[in-house]
């Protein structure tokens, strides 16, 4: 982002901090004693510290991470530094084989029939993935689903990319065949090996209030908390369209536009 980005980010996200901590209940103030930045770097950067902040503030110590896979946040020794009992959770049998052997697994969609996956309700305490909920076409069942395993008081927090940013408006528009050979050619490193790109539906995947708050009161949780951040790299390739796209993030930035936001922090309390 640019330098003009910069000056508008810090006195936004220190009023923001405010309202979080003013009325945002106990994950606001939790959050906000973070300090947050709402440029997505720091979204990007401080994602584990915002899962080790949580676990010791509300002395969470059983985690699942949805859709971790072979590649889960923390290392055994993370975890065993932050004294927790860590699942990982994947759809894949054959991702969880390759997993750290240290760490419990559970194979089931997150959106699935958790009865017949064999969960067993309130066994976890604290829920996230990351870049997962995008891929998911039934989000609403989803939340509920952590409602359901999560211990009261627990906590389900994501981290996901939200409509209406123009990439993944892009996303949603081209077909599934054309997207996958443009982010090739744009990115090279996104082998299939690596790094694959799977389909996304971006299924309540925003960074408005009032639009996903009344969702997840639905799913049960009593409180509930949205952290926006502006800005991201998918232009940086594209001069024309990035400096377009830049412009119209500051005044994203500048009015609070959460239809522009690219990325969200969405958590839940139960």
């Amino acid at each position: 982002m640019t330098s003009l980005d910069q000056s508008l980010a810090r006195p936004v996200a220190a009023h923001r901090a405010r309202r979080f901590e003013a009325g945002g209940g106990a994950l606001g103030r939790v959050v906000a004693g973070l300090d947050p930045d709402i440029r997505s770097e720091w979204a990007w950067e401080n994602y584990r510290n915002m899962i080790e902040t949580l676990a010791r503030e509300f002395q969470l110590r059983r985690l699942i991470e949805i859709g971790g896979g072979r590649d889960p946040l923390l290392t055994p020794a993370q975890a065993r530094k932050l004294g927790v009992d860590y699942t990982v959770n994947d759809i894949s049998e054959e991702e969880l084989r390759n997993a750290p052997g240290a760490f419990n697994t559970a194979c089931f969609d997150v959106s699935g029939d958790l009865a017949a996956a064999g969960i067993e309700p309130e066994s976890q305490e604290l829920a996230f993935s990351r870049m997962v909920f995008e891929h998911v076409k039934d989000v609403r069942r989803a939340w509920s689903n952590l409602h359901t395993i999560l211990a009261p008081g627990g906590v389900g927090f994501i981290f996901v990319p939200t409509l209406y940013a123009l990439p993944y408006v892009a996303n949603l528009i081209i077909p599934e065949w054309l997207s996958g050979k443009i982010v090739k050619a744009l990115y090279p490193h996104r082998t299939d090996a690596e790094d694959p790109k799977f389909p996304a539906y971006y299924d309540w995947c925003y960074s408005s209030e009032r639009k996903v708050a009344p969702m997840l009161r639905e799913a049960g949780f009593r409180e509930t908390l949205i952290v926006p951040f502006y800005g991201h790299q998918y232009f940086e390739n594209l001069p024309v369209i990035r400096e377009a796209d830049e412009a119209i993030t500051r005044l994203a930035i500048r009015f609070d536009w959460r239809a522009l936001t690219p990325y969200a922090y969405i958590l839940a309390r139960k």
